[in-house]
């Protein structure tokens, strides 16, 4: 259904870490980067896709994203990385039986949810 999604950065490179360390948890690289923008992907395809880039004028704020995570221990570590490059805590890592999923989400630096989630049985 989507290609790519854009965030628009107050500081670029604050949310270029940011996401470079808790995208890379879950097996997302940098696979393209200017000094204006950086591209996030899975290594198998290029697409869906994240953009961050620096804001010239408006800044995204209040998105809500969330990434798949191939089980558990990478919804953990995605959660641990975030918060130590930056992100708030917004809800630590448990099961979400209303979802049938195991979530975390962090704040990143310019007040999105960020999420990591792993669809799970009931």
């Amino acid at each position: 259904m989507l290609h790519h999604l854009g965030l628009f950065a107050s500081d670029f490179q604050a949310s270029r870490q940011f996401y470079v360390a808790c995208l890379g948890t879950l097996e997302i690289v940098q696979g393209y980067e200017t000094s204006d923008i950086a591209e996030f992907w899975r290594p198998e395809g290029d697409t869906p896709s994240l953009s961050l880039e620096r804001a010239a004028d408006d800044v995204t704020r209040g998105v809500h994203l969330a990434f798949a995570a191939p089980d558990r221990n990478h919804v953990d570590e995605f959660f641990q990385a975030a918060v130590e490059a930056g992100g708030r805590v917004r809800w630590t890592p448990r099961y979400w039986s209303e979802y049938l999923a195991y979530c975390a989400f962090v704040i990143d630096p310019d007040g999105n949810n960020i999420e990591a989630v792993h669809k799970e049985a009931g």
